[in-house]
């Protein structure tokens, strides 16, 4: 149970958010199936019908560079001459669908609760900003101190990054 347990948190963190989309990198996926990136991207190409734009698409130059940048386990995606496919929580599935291996089933059922578990957290996150909401309204300005620090620990913004490096002639 524990590996799987850890598998699911390996899947979760491989779960990035690209176009709007909670959506898995090929390699990574490819990976989980036990598979070569090469041989899922050859199933894909041959069940092109299956992957409508919101299961599948085709990472730009500049979204490639993004993954590469925040991603460690995706250096490898640095010096690739071709440019990645992102599979959504439904592209995913289907993936196992047409690999049909044992590890593709066995996997494809922790995929489904990763991004599971995923979207009920963000449900989650929004029901208890909505709730708040409420009672604030209920309680006027009694407790206004309270609903603001609790606003302050919901909405906190992810502060920028540091940049790491020596400033180039160009940057500067």
């Amino acid at each position: 149970m524990k590996k799987a347990l850890s598998l699911v948190q390996k899947i979760q963190n491989s779960i990035l958010n690209i176009r709007g989309y909670k959506a898995m990198i090929d390699r990574d996926l490819a990976d989980l199936y036990g598979i070569e990136t090469k041989r899922l991207n050859e199933q894909v190409k041959r069940n092109k019908d299956r992957f409508p734009p919101d299961f599948m698409f085709k990472l730009t130059k500049a979204e490639k560079e993004w993954v590469v940048a925040n991603c460690d386990h995706l250096q490898g995606l640095k010096f690739s001459t071709t440019l990645p496919y992102a599979f959504t929580e439904h592209g995913a599935i289907m993936l196992a669908s047409i690999l049909n291996t044992k590890i593709a089933v066995k996997t494809s059922i922790l995929v489904v609760r990763a991004f599971v578990y995923l979207r009920s957290s963000t449900y989650t996150n929004q029901e208890l900003t909505s709730k708040i909401l409420e009672l604030e309204s209920r309680y006027d300005g009694k407790f206004s101190i309270v609903f603001k620090a609790l606003k302050q620990l919901i909405d906190k913004p992810i502060p920028p990054r540091k940049q790491i490096g020596f400033k180039t002639k160009r940057e500067e």
